[in-house]
């Protein structure tokens, strides 16, 4: 499914697993003068998404930015690329080896994602002589911000009024209701600090972003509501598993856990409790990620605890 706001387009890149849909975004600006996308998403999309392309018409494109190299945002861009001959690729210097040769970052995700690393599919190489470093782009207009609280690699995009934070200020999907639902997005090693230091930087932007282009999923018409939740979200989450650890003496992830920590967010978080209101198959794909989310914090708080 494409959806057309203006000059910027919204790819949804639906996978076969239940609730993988209004989930994984490939955002393509295409401009008389510039043609980019933001993220490609997985290798078992990439048909899909030069399907897409076809279909729009899109003959060229410029660059192939990218947030992160995790498999569910760059699986794709060596085959996208191998699509594209022109385009070159964007992304944080240290994620390029990672692009050059994926074996390692592809063993990695397996060990952590097994199945779902499966299904994402193995990434092709891509050849470093098409890599740029992020500063290339201010000639044409770009700016861009290392904000690496997602992962260490992790880069946000402005163009226009449009920022492209990847997973800077965690998650967001449809509700059957359409009220908004937002829940963070801490990797497996989480530093709360990096975290918001990334979203202050966000927040400091000269001219500020009015939009706000999720990886996951959609777009928000206010930035600078975006990022303010975000950063009270994250804190409020890691408080709120910090009391239901010392309530529960738990120490680790577990079922019980993780439904307990859904309850009490769903109470005190506001943003969060149209976690309810989500369709059955986006509730069951968000507990698999709420899961990672809270060994995030669970990984953060026993790290603060041993300083």
């Amino acid at each position: 499914m494409t959806i057309v706001m203006d000059d910027l387009h919204l790819i949804d890149l639906v996978q076969e697993k239940r609730g993988y849909r209004r989930f994984i975004t490939s955002w393509l600006h295409r401009g008389p003068d510039l043609t980019y996308l933001v993220d490609t998403g997985p290798a078992c999309t990439a048909d899909d998404l030069l399907r897409a392309l076809r279909r729009l018409g899109v003959a060229r494109l410029d660059w192939i930015l990218l947030t992160h190299v995790h498999l569910d945002h760059a699986g794709a861009a060596g085959h996208v690329a191998d699509a594209f001959p022109e385009a070159r690729v964007v992304c944080w210097p240290k994620a390029a080896p990672h692009l050059v040769e994926p074996s390692r970052l592809w063993e990695g995700s397996l060990q952590v994602l097994g199945d779902t690393a499966r299904m994402f599919g193995e990434p092709a190489p891509l050849d470093p002589g098409r890599i740029l470093h992020p500063d290339r782009l201010a000639s044409r207009g770009l700016r861009w911000l290392h904000t690496p609280g997602h992962a260490p690699h992790h880069v946000s995009y402005v163009h226009g009024d449009v920022l492209y934070g990847g997973e800077a200020a965690g998650m967001t999907c449809p509700t059957r209701s359409g009220v908004p639902y937002l829940r963070p997005a801490t990797p497996p090693r989480f530093y709360l600090d990096v975290a918001l230091d990334s979203l202050a930087k966000l927040q400091a932007l000269d001219p500020p972003p009015a939009r706000f282009a999720f990886a996951h999923y959609g777009l928000a018409e206010d930035t600078a509501s975006i990022l303010r939740h975000g950063l009270a979200q994250l804190t409020s989450w890691v408080a709120s598993v910090r009391d239901l650890c010392v309530e529960t003496g738990a120490g680790a992830w577990s079922p019980e856990f993780q439904a307990q920590a859904i309850a009490r967010l769903s109470q005190n978080d506001p943003l969060f409790a149209p976690f309810a209101d989500l369709e059955d198959d986006l509730q069951d794909r968000e507990r698999e990620y709420i899961r990672n989310t809270l060994e995030g914090m669970l990984g953060h708080l026993a790290r603060e605890s041993q300083a």
